[in-house]
């Protein structure tokens, strides 16, 4: 079926033509794509084309995973190459910010062209494989040594290089020598045909490569998104935001407590009971295991007899307080006076 052209507005060949253009000025131009405002907006001119292009073939229907080759009109084949060309360009904006989203949408591109391309049995090569954890799931990998799985990668990558490599080098050599007939419309059926085909043959190999290159750019941007919510996200236990809590002293028993909190008011006393007690409602601490009543008669009298010498402390400490008020009111030598003259 021949594409035929759209009502009021651009030809399907004329929105192709636009964007292939744009393309090459912009592949031949040593100017930087950041550089100037042209260069982006030449490239946002190709992407409007070149969607255009794409709506018109989909309305069309153009392709059909229920045909062959053969039954594809030479003049069509062309538009074959419009995903391949919007992930091209797609690749060619410089917004930072956006840099993730233009990556997995020029993949999502190139893995269209390449899907058209296996269902028209169009060069051989093996599909990449998808990104989506749906898709991940889909085809579980069997467990493997895991030394071996990389050594075999590596091989299979390095050899899909090199074919890749001397296709290139010979389809480029074909395109050059049917080019110049076919641009000036003295091609025949069959070298036209011949010519496209060979074109698609190339954006395959350019989509291969390309879709390698933005996963490895797309592991570097993922770990950095993921770095830097690590960084933003809270630190540290639960509790670690709570008031710090104020200073205090802190006794084995009440009596000390009492004793402490005579000598020190501008401090509050507690008990080592009481300090877990108040740790255990805030739930930061558990309750203190407490030792059975009558399991240690030893231990028992111990405490007994720290309790005592803590009283008798209590009363040495008041007749210290009493002596250092007596000495502030009565000076130094205020009772040795019947020496004095």
């Amino acid at each position: 079926m021949m594409a035929e052209a759209g009502a009021g507005g651009p030809r399907l060949a004329e929105l192709l033509a636009l964007g292939r253009r744009l393309w090459d000025e912009l592949e031949a131009s040593t100017e930087p794509s950041s550089g100037a405002p042209a260069v982006q907006d030449k490239v946002r001119e190709g992407l409007d084309a070149l969607q255009q292009a794409a709506a018109m073939v989909a309305q069309l229907e153009l392709f059909s995973e229920n045909e062959e080759l053969e039954e594809i009109a030479s003049a069509d084949l062309k538009f074959m190459l419009l995903p391949a060309l919007l992930g091209a360009m797609t690749l060619k904006q410089v917004d930072l910010s956006r840099r993730r989203e233009h990556l997995e949408t020029a993949r999502e591109h190139f893995m269209n062209f390449l899907k058209l391309c296996t269902n028209y049995r169009l060069g051989s090569f093996q599909l990449p494989p998808g990104t989506s954890r749906e898709e991940e799931a889909s085809s579980p990998s069997a467990p493997r040594d895991p030394t071996q799985p990389n050594l075999v990668a590596m091989a299979t990558s390095r050899a899909a290089k090199i074919e890749r490599y001397k296709q290139k080098k010979e389809l480029e050599n074909k395109l050059a020598s049917l080019s110049t007939s076919v641009e000036s419309g003295t091609a025949d059926e069959d070298q036209t045909r011949e010519f496209y085909i060979l074109q698609i043959q190339k954006w395959i190999n350019t989509s291969l490569e390309e879709i390698e290159s933005i996963d490895q750019e797309l592991v570097i941007l993922r770990s950095r998104d993921a770095a830097r919510q690590t960084a933003a996200a809270p630190r540290g236990p639960p509790w670690a935001a709570r008031t710090p809590m104020k200073p205090f002293i802190l006794t084995r028993t009440a009596a000390q407590a009492r004793v402490f909190g005579a000598g020190y008011p501008g401090l509050p006393t507690m008990t080592v009971d009481d300090w877990y007690e108040q740790r255990r409602r805030q739930g930061i601490a558990s309750t203190p295991q407490r030792v059975p009543a009558g399991a240690n008669d030893e231990e028992s009298q111990k405490q007994q007899q720290e309790t005592e010498e803590e009283e008798d402390d209590e009363e040495a400490l008041r007749k210290a307080r009493d002596w250092d008020d007596w000495k502030d009111t009565h000076p130094r030598g205020y009772g040795n006076r019947h020496n004095m003259g």
